[in-house]
């Protein structure tokens, strides 16, 4: 059992729930400061990351389910878990459920308004994994739910919704459907052949790497409107460049003709990008103002 859950964990790159907890907890920082003038309590950290662990393995172990038969068919996916017959499609559904189960759990244990919401996370995660079926726009769609992330954080602490959190919301969705344009390049010859949609098979790939550009100019915008909104100071602006700077390095790793960098520029900055607005916004909010 032990052996079939780490592969299970490698074929969901577990990992990777690095990108998007750190911005769960931007939102639950930022949202209890100013909406509740208070910091989150121990406990709704603990159920934030529960519920964190168990959307995101939910939504991956789908995601994995869901594409089996186009895995196998592509190259690069080939040796995943479920095509190359380390999983059965059962022991996935089995994983699916319990994470959802604890989703679920988490949710209840913060407040009714995250509970009413989960019907929506659980209909973008589930809808995600079927939209490069029919529209090139997945990549949006995905980031529409990643950026739940935040939001859900929000959520847990406030019960609550507001103009803020809705911002914070669209810029993580805009910088994480940037970044997985970028990551569709590597398959763009793939999906035409197999009749899939996603923007570099529509655009081709130096029209794909201009929309991801444009999307992650509006992602630094969002951030920028942030600061603006909130009683964020000055350390937040340091996170803010920094950050900034890293989305300008990520695109110039990566070239229509040249993608050998793409892991770097995909996995690499983007994981030190969620961390370092986290770590900046940390110091803003607590470290600094506990002095």
């Amino acid at each position: 059992m032990i052996a079939k859950l780490r592969v299970f964990l490698e074929m969901i790159k577990f990992e990777h729930t690095l990108f998007a907890l750190p911005f769960a907890y931007v939102g639950a920082i930022l949202g209890a400061v100013t909406v509740e003038k208070r910091l989150p309590e121990w406990s709704e950290c603990g159920w934030i990351l529960l519920a964190m662990v168990g959307a995101r393995t939910a939504a991956m172990g789908l995601n994995r389910l869901i594409d089996k038969a186009i895995d196998a068919r592509n190259p690069r996916t080939a040796n995943r878990a479920l095509p190359a017959g380390l999983l059965k499609s059962a022991e996935v559904i089995v994983y699916i459920v319990v994470s959802f189960v604890l989703l679920f759990w988490a949710a209840a244990k913060l407040n009714p308004l995250a509970v009413k919401l989960l019907p929506i996370a659980v209909f973008m995660t589930v809808i995600y994994s079927y939209t490069k079926r029919f529209t090139w726009a997945c990549h949006i769609v995905l980031g529409l739910t990643l950026g739940l992330a935040p939001l859900g954080g929000w959520v847990g602490v406030t019960g609550g919704v507001t103009l803020e959190a809705m911002i914070l919301y669209v810029t993580v969705a805009l910088w994480s459907a940037g970044f997985d344009i970028i990551y569709a390049c590597q398959d763009v010859e793939f999906d035409r052949k197999e009749g899939l949609h996603s923007i570099p098979a529509r655009f081709g790939i130096a029209g794909a790497l201009w929309i991801a550009r444009a999307f992650h100019v509006l992602t630094a915008v969002g951030f920028a409107l942030i600061l603006a909104l909130t009683d964020l100071s000055w350390w937040y602006f340091a996170g803010m460049i920094v950050s900034a700077a890293l989305l300008l390095y990520e695109h110039r790793l990566v070239k229509p003709n040249d993608l050998s960098k793409l892991n770097a520029a995909f996995f690499t900055m983007n994981g030190i990008l969620s961390a370092v607005i986290f770590v900046f916004t940390f110091i803003d909010l607590v470290v600094i103002r506990s002095w």
